[in-house]
């Protein structure tokens, strides 16, 4: 009787415990409803048992709203699952055509890409771009190859044309957060405009590129902004255009002095670069570098690998993720979310992949119209999810044996492990937190407060600092 009655009084004190955690998470979310920062805002909030799925709290859960960068979790869980956290991408270098017996290739070396959004990243020892051109170069001189009577070509066709994702707006396009997907990246398809700065209120002009980039002119009309003012700075390249154009301001007391823009065909700059290490070491090569994609613009057939001479692999899937959420890199997202649409037999599109994954959800009890996006990032401002499908997708990760893994990629903001996602008048977060020693996962969203980020952002953390 004296344990029957034990076990009650703990279960009461349990369930009351509960009641009072839910009582102050509602009343910090009703505050957060009331700022004024909110008053034309939509707010949802879901927190989740992640050990049992059991709803927690949810505020307007079910309600569709723009994610930004916390749609990136559902695209690595996705990854995860369809890709397997040992999944590597595979690069092939070869060449067309025959090497006669003085050395001489009469054809093409052609690097055929595979998707791998690492491929030249200086996050990697073994992809950073000097690491790989040299094992390029190798592979090359250990066939004999002295001289080259054709080109080096960069095959980007696996990917297809088009690059950017339909949602996407133009001002992101040319900046290094809004490079295109390619069948072969380079250097995570950006390099650096370094400023040469002045007076405020003056313009801003460009010194210098990291890499040189040869085949770009720079239009800048650019203007020092005051201190504090930031970096307003966007590049923009037209269409078919050579002349990239950068636009807005940028902060006189900024030490970087510099931006990062958009490569506008990655597989021509690996092509490139390839070209002059082996003019470098010695081997000359008669024509210009192309890539697949300007060959079929032109209506030219372009030629295929008849001899492979090494195979680059990628780091695995897991360590891709790392970097795709800690620094939040949208090319990795979409890569990925291309990848998923390939290896589920069908073609590598954005669309494609945004259909396998509602699919691969909907398999699993999720309505695919609670995932309605356009991309894997969550760039696009037209992307909606609820807060009840990211945390149930948050949580139907917990049990897998590659969690550790993406739990490893997420950042840390307020001492809690989670992913934020911004853009124009949105902040949202997604993640996992322990209370008094249950696990839980959340997402909270809220779409266009007014005002400073960082006021919503302190007002959103007192939110959360219940969770702890």
């Amino acid at each position: 009787m004296k344990r029957l009655i034990t076990v009650s009084l703990f279960l009461l004190a349990g369930r009351l415990q509960a009641q009072d955690f839910q009582s102050k998470l509602s009343a910090a979310f009703s505050r957060l409803q009331a700022d004024s920062q909110c008053r034309y805002a939509s707010l949802s909030l879901t927190v989740l048992d992640a050990k049992t799925g059991e709803r927690v709290f949810a505020a307007s859960p079910d309600m569709g709203l723009a994610t930004a960068s916390t749609l990136k979790t559902i695209t690595s869980i996705t990854a995860f699952y369809v890709l397997g956290a040992d999944f590597r991408y595979q690069t092939q270098l070869g060449y067309s055509g025959e090497i006669t017996a003085d050395g001489t290739l009469n054809g093409d070396v052609i690097i055929k890409g595979a998707g791998d959004p690492t491929l030249g990243s200086w996050r990697y020892e073994q992809t950073k771009e000097a690491h790989i051109l040299a094992l390029m170069a190798d592979a090359l001189k250990t066939a004999g190859i002295k001289k080259i009577n054709g080109r080096v070509i960069g095959d980007d066709s696996i990917f297809g044309t088009q690059s950017i994702p339909e949602g996407w707006i133009w001002q992101d396009t040319g900046n290094y957060y809004g490079a295109g997907t390619s069948g072969l990246c380079w250097r995570e398809n950006q390099f650096d405009i370094k400023l040469r700065t002045g007076a405020v209120g003056n313009p801003i002009g460009v010194s210098y590129t990291v890499p040189n980039v040869p085949y770009l002119t720079f239009k800048s009309e650019l203007v020092n902004g005051p201190s504090g003012s930031g970096d307003n700075a966007y590049a923009l390249l037209p269409i078919g255009s050579k002349v990239m154009y950068l636009r807005g301001s940028y902060a006189i007391d900024k030490d970087k002095k510099s931006i990062s823009a958009a490569l506008p065909d990655a597989a021509y700059d690996a092509a490139l670069r390839l070209e002059d290490t082996l003019k470098r070491l010695g081997i000359t090569v008669s024509n210009d570098p192309e890539s697949v994609a300007t060959l079929t613009a032109k209506g030219v057939q372009t030629p295929v690998i008849g001899k492979t001479l090494t195979t680059i692999q990628s780091p695995a899937l897991s360590k891709i993720i790392y970097w795709l959420n800690q620094k939040s890199i949208n090319l990795y997202a979409e890569q990925l979310l291309k990848t998923i649409a390939w290896k589920q037999g069908r073609k590598p599109t954005t669309g494609n992949g945004v259909e396998e994954v509602q699919k691969f959800w909907q398999a699993r009890g999720i309505d695919p119209n609670s995932i309605n996006v356009y991309d894997g990032s969550g760039l696009s401002p037209g992307d909606r999810v609820t807060t009840n499908t990211l945390a149930r997708i948050l949580q139907s990760a917990k049990k897998e044996s590659w969690f550790p893994g993406f739990y490893e990629s997420l950042p840390v903001y307020n001492d809690i492990k989670m992913k934020s996602g911004s853009i124009n008048s949105v902040l949202c977060y997604a993640g996992y937190q322990n209370h008094n020693g249950r696990e839980l996962c959340f997402s909270i969203m809220v779409n266009n407060f007014s005002g400073s980020s960082r006021g919503i952002k302190e007002k959103m953390f007192r939110v959360l600092d219940v969770l702890k």
